[in-house]
């Protein structure tokens, strides 16, 4: 099972490294092509590269100046992934109390996974690497730099949190990005009755806490396996998704009988959602760009008996492709994640300042093109699950201007924080206060 695991977590980093690739996603593609099934091999590697990857700058750092004048840079990309998961393992995750002969099996391991010729040009440095102070990472670094190393977060974002939130509350929200969040299911009441289904979460053992202030939403407090392996699960009677997208749909309470839109729709759980507080009655259209992540949503549509749904491929940076309006419009459009960095730490390592603006651009063309699709007297819902003010504020503020027909109306169920530079209506949601991603929604209404 340890090699199985260790060959999972050096090629899933490797391709996160070569090709951008999502964590989940790197490790379902490693599975599958490693045809490697085991269950424990499986959550043991997830783990393995969701912690290393969390703390990539601290760990890079690390390893670069004990290999010093030598750089990480010139390894394979399988040798910069053992070195990784190897500091992780041996100097971070079991706080420097591993054996020297535990740390020789793992080499040992690793050698029989790479080969000993790959392997040999490093051997000489995995000694330094189990001995050498962590602490030489802050010489000579900025304070900036010093947060962003013991929180586990880049630089720039470390700057941009000071300055947006001031430096106190700052902290408090990095120093949340150092542990995942809570994994919250939803409850799914086109199948079974809510009771129903909390007695059979009972039965499997599952410990679960209702979210005050949303309909359907738990929290997860112990689980004796994982939920996605429960005959429950299979059966569509709960959907794993976090507390902030449950949010947006409850603000966006879509009704019997109306038209839906559904923007940036995949993999399925906002459309999911919509359709249980419809009842199955009136009529969703889902837009996404992505075949391959339609194919997903196909499948959780099935899986939760939704009936009034139907899919189509499209760029919302383009004119949706129908004719007709939306009695409410959601649009919940690609943003750089930075309020999910807890949940998917390979996010913060692929941005930069820039991306913020990058980004915030997409957004933009996409709710220009929404705008025409919603009724008089509908309403457009605006979320992300990024922290920026440019991707969520001061684009409302963009959209206001142009559009002098929208208007801010209350967000309700009224959770969360009021938003920025004076939207008090619109609401943020905050990992370190709210104990999920973090979140923004905004509600407007087309007069």
């Amino acid at each position: 099972m340890l090699k199985e695991a260790w060959t999972l977590a050096i090629e899933s980093l490797s391709w996160i490294e070569l090709k951008g690739l999502s964590e989940r996603l790197a490790l379902a593609n490693t599975s599958k092509q490693l045809g490697i099934k085991d269950a424990d091999a499986l959550k043991l590697a997830y783990k393995l590269v969701c912690e290393t990857l969390r703390r990539r700058n601290l760990i890079d750092k690390f390893i670069n100046k004990v290999l010093a004048p030598d750089s990480l840079s010139n390894y394979s990309l399988g040798v910069k992934a053992f070195l990784r998961l190897y500091v992780y393992r041996t100097r971070i995750e079991t706080k420097n109390k591993i054996s020297v002969d535990e740390a020789s099996r793992i080499v040992g391991t690793v050698r029989s996974i790479l080969g000993w010729e790959e392997l040999h040009p490093v051997e000489g440095y995995l000694g330094l690497l189990l001995t050498a102070p962590l602490q030489i990472v802050y010489e000579g670094c900025s304070d900036e730099e010093k947060v962003g190393l013991s929180t586990y977060n880049p630089t720039w974002f470390v700057r941009y949190c000071f300055k947006l939130f001031g430096r106190a509350e700052a902290l408090k929200l990095l120093e949340s990005t150092m542990a995942p969040p809570p994994t919250y299911i939803r409850i799914n009441t086109l199948k079974a009755a809510e009771e129903n289904v909390l007695k059979q979460l009972e039965a499997e053992r599952i410990v679960v806490q209702k979210v005050e202030g949303l309909r359907h939403a738990y929290k997860v407090v112990n689980a004796k396996k994982p939920l996605v392996r429960t005959k429950i699960f299979r059966e569509g009677l709960f959907y794993v998704q976090d507390k902030a997208s449950c949010f947006a749909v409850e603000v966006a309470d879509p009704k019997h009988g109306m038209t839906v839109f559904d923007v940036c729709a995949a993999p399925g759980a906002k459309t999911t959602y919509m359709a249980q507080l419809m009842e199955n009655h009136g009529r969703i259209l889902s837009f996404d760009y992505s075949e391959r992540r339609m194919n997903v949503w196909r499948e959780e549509i099935k899986r939760m008996g939704v009936k009034n749904a139907k899919a189509i491929i499209a760029d919302a940076c383009n004119p949706l492709p129908i004719k007709g309006e939306a009695d409410v419009l959601l649009l919940d459009p690609p943003c750089t994640s930075t309020g999910a960095f807890a949940r998917m730490p390979s996010a913060k390592w692929r941005l930069s300042r820039r991306s913020v603006d990058k980004m915030a651009e997409i957004q933009w063309k996409m709710l220009q093109s929404c705008a025409s699709f919603v009724k008089k007297n509908g309403f457009l819902v605006y979320s992300t699950c990024s922290l920026t003010v440019e991707e969520n504020e001061m684009l409302i503020e963009r959209f206001l201007k142009h559009h002098p027909e929208f208007a801010l109306v209350e967000v309700l169920p009224k959770i969360g924080s009021p938003g920025l530079r004076g939207l008090t209506r619109c609401r943020r949601l905050y990992p370190h206060v709210h104990e999920c991603n973090g979140f923004f929604v905004a509600k407007l209404k087309k007069t």
